[in-house]
């Protein structure tokens, strides 16, 4: 049993100049404003356990920038808040899939 109902991986990797990567897209700002988000709405307490990190490479960079919820193993691309928003209103606050989003 996982210690968290839903555990969201944001790739926060930085490659070389030149080269694309998900941090030339501004993921670990929008990894911050997702956790701080997530916390606004009580949704990281001892009864919600929604946990958001940082990950290295997951691999999708022509994809970029990424994220990926546990334990569904959904894999999303996002272009600003407004689509991360709309993750956290409906796969972590209701489990519903954003399908627009997901790669």
């Amino acid at each position: 049993m996982s210690s968290f109902h839903k555990h969201v991986f944001f790739c926060t990797n930085q490659r070389g100049p030149g080269e694309d990567c998900c941090n030339n897209h501004g993921a670990k700002k929008m990894r911050d404003y997702v956790k701080d988000k997530v916390k606004a709405l009580g949704l990281s307490t001892e009864e919600n356990r929604i946990r958001i990190n940082s990950a290295g490479c997951m691999g999708h960079c022509d994809q970029g920038p990424v994220l990926v919820v546990y334990p569904e193993g959904v894999w999303y691309t996002y272009a600003n808040e407004s689509d991360l928003d709309e993750i956290i209103e409906e796969h972590l606050k209701n489990g519903r899939v954003v399908e627009r989003l997901k790669i």
